[in-house]
């Protein structure tokens, strides 16, 4: 059975808009969130070499500095989705920039090992709340015809904020004994935003309309609208098919059950095995990179500037699946550069001169992160509204638990093989995401689910 839209309702009135000044603001506005999220993370990878050779760590305990703070976002991406489907999607992104931020910062005065994974696993907490939220949110003001390509530049600022990381990580951390201080102080910036956040930016009027506040979307589409000039298109023919209701759920169990309900089991096995197998190659190449240049004989610095160079390639990958995504669709995109980056790791993986790690690894950056801008396109398109958030939150969470195991166990494979065959097991992990991906949904130029 189908609905038909009305024409006045808020789903229809933004698909019918352009790309407005208005949906501009929400888009940077959340990709600076986004961008800062990126550098965080980013940074990690350059402090923890650094950390290695000052408080003179091992490989298994640089490996636990990564992964408790992946043990953190696998529980805040799992609790900030279903925080937003509850409270609203600002107020969770305003509040996990405002947690990692502080958290960050506060590890700048850190003087041993145990404080500092205390502070990472809280870092975590905001980081893995922000990222489901942020897509969910700016997802649900884009227009169906260019919502793909919106959400693909939302994760295109992550390539700015590790640009950022890459260019503190070469200028800052390897400036002075107390570099990477310097570097976590710098990420105490989110604190400030979030309240920038916090006010600039309107509710997901699509949520306000699923909660009953019908005004408040009203008031909020007709700023969107005055942004347009009265400039409009014709809206998505596209009617989301109804057989069970799915409205909202109002207490945790019942949203986790409606994942798994009849119509939405497939989408969400296929949609958690994709983000577990990007994770798991993203997170063990990327975190590593830099340590493992130096373990090949690299200086820091000079580990440090092949990984900015390597990083420029991830612009350029964003700007081609953003493209492609509205001209093949989500599941051929998705699934192309997943290949790509399976190729480009074994590429990696047996480079042995500068020209070919550098060739190699901005080839992995290119595919790597073109494919992590159509999952994120992707994944917020799976499920209606009142479990959109919930439902991404959860797919990010279970790819978190990959991030998790992934810098652990790097030094394992490389105790037992070598770097060529721990890029060979990040391809198979591209490889098997690539085949997943046929089992979620394609909605390119399609209406949201708005039930």
């Amino acid at each position: 059975m189908t609905s038909a839209p009305r024409e006045d309702d808020v789903a229809t009135r933004l698909d019918r808009l352009p790309f407005t000044p208005k949906l501009g603001r929400v888009l940077t506005g959340s990709g600076l969130g986004w961008a800062l999220d990126a550098m965080d993370v980013g940074l990690i990878s350059f402090i923890i070499a650094a950390l290695g050779a000052q408080w003179q760590l091992g490989k298994e305990e640089l490996g636990l500095i990564s992964s408790v703070g992946f043990v953190g976002m696998a529980v805040g991406a799992s609790l900030g989705g279903l925080l937003a489907d509850k409270f609203g999607r600002r107020q969770v992104f305003a509040l996990t920039l405002l947690v990692y931020g502080v958290a960050t910062g506060a590890s700048a005065l850190v003087g041993g090992l145990a404080l500092l994974l205390v502070l990472r696993f809280i870092v975590g907490l905001g980081l893995g709340s922000e990222l489901p939220v942020a897509s969910t949110y700016v997802s649900e003001f884009a227009p169906a015809r260019i919502r793909g390509r919106v959400v693909v530049l939302l994760e295109a600022f992550w390539a700015v904020g590790w640009l950022a990381a890459a260019v503190i990580g070469v200028f800052v951390v390897p400036s002075s004994p107390d570099g990477w201080r310097w570097a976590f102080a710098l990420g105490a910036i989110p604190a400030v935003y979030a309240l920038i956040v916090r006010w600039g930016l309107p509710e997901s009027a699509r949520w306000l309309e699923s909660r009953g506040r019908h005004a408040e979307a009203d008031l909020i589409v007709r700023q969107f609208e005055v942004s347009a000039r009265g400039r409009t298109v014709p809206a998505s023919a596209a009617v989301a098919a109804t057989t069970e209701p799915a409205g909202p759920k109002e207490n945790i169990r019942g949203r986790l059950r409606a994942l798994f309900a009849p119509e939405f089991r497939g989408r969400t096995l296929s949609l958690w095995l994709v983000w577990f197998c990007v994770n798991f190659s993203y997170y063990g190449a990327f975190i590593w990179i830099p340590s493992l240049l130096v373990a090949q004989g690299y200086t820091l610095v000079k580990s440090f500037e092949f990984t900015l160079i390597i990083t420029l390639a991830q612009l350029p990958g964003y700007a081609v699946a953003a493209w492609l995504i509205e001209v093949w669709g989500r599941r051929i995109t998705l699934s192309v550069f997943l290949i790509g980056s399976a190729v480009a790791a074994v590429l990696y993986g047996t480079a042995g001169d500068p020209t070919g790690i550098i060739i190699a690894g901005m080839l992995l950056s290119f595919f790597n992160l073109g494919a992590w801008g159509a999952l994120y396109a992707v994944s917020p398109e799976t499920y209606p509204t009142s479990l959109r958030a919930t439902g991404s939150g959860w797919a990010a969470g279970v790819g978190r638990i990959a991030s998790i195991v992934a810098p652990l166990v790097v030094p394992w494979v490389l105790g037992w093989g070598s770097v060529p065959i721990l890029f060979v097991v990040f391809a198979v992990f591209f490889a098997i995401a690539a085949i997943a991906t046929w089992g979620l949904s394609d909605l390119r130029g399609r209406a949201l689910d708005n039930r």
